[in-house]
């Protein structure tokens, strides 16, 4: 997320270090280049001039203290202005307050509308509320057909009526929605290629006819200023309440998140990290960034951890590593706990200092992978007692994961120094006293 900026933002600050204090020329200078890296980014012009205006003259107006180096200072000025373009503060969905709560999606075609009404069915039903896909695309081939997919993955309901106007589906889907105590409507809508009156016209009538109570954009972060054109007609036409980025897990450069909300006056409120129906988060300004500056984000990990992972489980781990009892049954069922928090080259890059030290470094999951079918390929005895496989059953093993044995030898030899690595911390207990995660999770 953000790579190129990230590295190009944390090079120029690097290059501030070892100066005894800021002076107005390196100020200018740094913030040249800044100004390059933005606009590299794809941020708009006008967006990148002001905020590079706005961080000079903060910075140029503070008293550096001297314990502080310069470039930890201007990254601390950098990071503040930051969230003030990016928001302040988060801006939450329309609460789900009354029968029924009804959102509409919007957005040009392959900007990923049908994945994220999907993701805000999940999101709903997380807590516990009953959503309702309608499928009012009656354009694109197959469109009825994806979202009727998405639905019945999700285990949700899915609402459509064959030769009707996108309007009438919608009107109609609330009237279904008020007689089965469905507590949110999510409208699906058409999308085209490019912005059109007819497109316009269709989401103005829907408006008409239906009380939206919140007018989402998918904005597709991977086409920068594009998306942000996209956002400001939008907004002009059918006055839209909240932006959805997505594909931010892509090669998202950062323009688009960077400008929309200084560009529409329309608040970011959701940001899609992932092609999972559970990757979606709130987007919060802060948090972001932080992560574009590469400071991490340990508080949306954390949030992540408390949504995905079982805490009693991971209470039961933690003795069990104390007494050095972990065997290749817990460390499969870890596995599968960490792979819902999502891709592991995210979870790394929200710890902070962990995305530098990775630089340059793929995180590829398919070892993760490898070792899971390797453990499947053993016997619940051999995963218990990793010390009773001796060379047949390694070769067993092998041969039923689609690996090598010289996989198999470096899982257990992994897994053994693992062991005697957690049985020597448990010998003094006195060191590991208060150690855990942030939030007062325990460690898994």
């Amino acid at each position: 997320m953000f790579g190129s900026l990230t590295d190009k933002l944390d090079g120029i600050f690097k290059q501030l270090r070892g100066r005894g204090k800021l002076t107005e020329k390196n100020v200018k200078d740094t913030m040249r280049e800044v100004r390059q890296a933005l606009l590299e980014a794809d941020v708009n012009y006008k967006v990148a001039r002001d905020f590079v205006a706005a961080v000079q003259e903060e910075a140029l107006g503070t008293k550096v203290l001297e314990s502080i180096e310069p470039g930890q200072q201007m990254v601390k000025i950098v990071h503040d202005e930051m969230v003030k373009l990016l928001g302040e503060k988060a801006v939450e969905l329309h609460p789900i307050d009354k029968h029924p709560t009804v959102y509409m999606v919007c957005g040009l075609q392959g900007s990923g509308k049908t994945t994220l009404c999907g993701k805000i069915a999940l999101m709903a039903k997380r807590k516990n509320k009953k959503p309702l896909l309608v499928a009012a695309d009656i354009y694109r081939p197959a469109a009825v057909q994806q979202l009727k997919m998405v639905a019945d993955q999700l285990g949700v309901e899915h609402f459509h009526l064959e030769g009707k106007q996108p309007p009438e589906i919608c009107r109609e889907a609330v009237s279904y929605a008020k007689k089965n105590f469905v507590d949110l409507v999510i409208l699906d809508t058409a999308g085209r290629l490019h912005v059109d009156t007819e497109l316009m016209a269709e989401l103005q009538e829907i408006q008409k006819q239906v009380e939206i109570d919140e007018t989402l954009l998918v904005a597709d972060s991977m086409t920068g200023q594009d998306a942000v054109n996209v956002s400001a007609q939008f907004h002009e036409q059918i006055t839209l309440t909240g932006v959805a980025l997505s594909k931010l897990d892509g090669d998202a450069r950062g323009g688009a998140a960077l400008s929309i909300r200084k560009v529409t006056g329309c608040p970011i409120k959701l940001a899609s990290t992932g092609e999972k129906p559970s990757d979606l988060e709130p987007f919060h300004p802060d948090r972001m960034a932080s992560r574009i500056l590469g400071m991490g984000d340990i508080v949306t990990l954390v949030e992540k951890a408390q949504e995905s992972i079982d805490m009693d489980k991971a209470a039961q781990m933690q003795e069990k590593l104390l007494k050095a009892q972990f065997d290749f049954e817990d460390f499969l069922d870890q596995m599968n706990q960490l792979k819902k928090m999502g891709p592991l080259e995210n979870i790394l890059g929200m710890i902070p200092g962990i995305g530098k030290q990775l630089k340059g470094i793929q995180v590829d999951e398919r070892d993760m992978e490898r070792m899971a079918a390797i453990v499947k390929s053993m016997t619940i005895e051999e995963r218990r007692k990793p010390n009773i496989i001796d060379g047949s059953r390694k070769k067993r093993i092998a041969k039923g994961s689609g690996n090598t044995v010289q996989s198999v030898n470096q899982l257990l030899k992994q897994f053994s120094a693992m062991q005697k690595m957690f049985s020597q911390f448990g010998k003094n207990k006195k060191k590991l006293k208060g150690l855990s995660l942030p939030g007062g999770m325990p460690p898994i």
